[in-house]
């Protein structure tokens, strides 16, 4: 599949999504994008820049959101022509769609809409490649189904139906962890959609529990191991200050680790795809 102008896919290095959970200011968003432009050009990964202009799936009403559509697409659209980078964003309601896809490269479903037909539909029109997110609540082999109705709504539209990227981000294991099962991994490959690893969210555990645990100590025991498995792409969300950052921080890299997590994926990345293998011939 060719994405913002590169090729991906297992035959292919990997590419990079990577931003702060939501946008906290224009000038935020343009220190970022800068600065991660820098690393992944100097270790020549593809790099698409992502952000939310909403937060929607909050858990409480005081956690801060965004800034909304409007002024959030003014933001990553500054971030396009200052920075010069491709830009992903997730959009949450089937009305803002199409304003969506008129200023980003890639859209992005929320994981807790991945069961919703109607919703799949419309991002599968947009006229855009869509990174579909598997829900915490599917099992992997769900997306399959997923990934045909994405597939039949681009055919109905007359879009090529090579557009959609499938997104791992952990499976729910009782009320207070997620589960990043490596074996996910193989099952959406057989979607025959290149496959992201949302490392992030992987780690991601709920409300409070987020500061007490720690979760980012994890992020790069889950990328070099979801690299190893096999991936087109890694998701993954950095702030130069997570301790300080508006939403999720307790699950983003510091910004100042991301070059030598990079460097260590690139490698890994380059030695698994010397061997490539094929589950079903085993």
């Amino acid at each position: 599949m060719k994405l913002c102008g590169f090729e991906i896919g297992l035959d292919q290095p990997l590419f990079l999504i990577a931003g702060p959970s939501v946008l906290e200011s224009a000038q935020m968003a343009l220190d970022t994008a800068g600065q991660l432009k820098e690393i992944a050009s100097e270790l020549a990964i593809p790099f698409i820049y992502k952000a939310s202009y909403d937060k929607a799936n909050r858990p409480a009403s005081n956690v801060f959101r965004g800034f909304g559509i409007d002024q959030g697409l003014r933001m990553l659209e500054e971030v396009r022509r200052q920075i010069g980078v491709p830009v992903l964003t997730d959009v949450h309601t089937e009305n803002e769609v199409v304003q969506v896809a008129s200023v980003v490269d890639v859209v992005q479903t929320p994981a807790f809409l991945a069961h919703q037909a109607d919703f799949i539909r419309a991002v599968a029109q947009c006229g855009k490649p869509v990174n579909i997110k598997k829900g915490q609540f599917m099992a992997p082999g769900e997306m399959r189904q997923v990934i045909s109705w994405a597939r039949e709504a681009a055919r109905e539209a007359g879009l090529p139906e090579d557009s959609f990227l499938a997104c791992e981000r952990g499976t729910s294991f009782g009320y207070h962890d997620l589960v990043a099962d490596m074996r996910s991994l193989a099952v959406m490959r057989d979607t025959a959609c290149p496959v992201v690893f949302d490392v992030s969210h992987a780690v991601q555990l709920p409300g409070a529990l987020q500061h007490a645990a720690n979760p980012r100590r994890f992020v790069p025991t889950l990328a070099r191991a979801a690299v190893a498995a096999g991936i087109s792409g890694l998701y993954l969300e950095t702030h130069p200050d997570p301790d300080q950052a508006l939403c999720d921080g307790p699950n983003a890299l510091p910004l100042a680790q991301v070059k030598e997590l990079l460097t260590t994926l690139k490698a890994l990345d380059k030695l698994v795809k010397q061997n490539p293998w094929q589950e079903h011939s085993l």
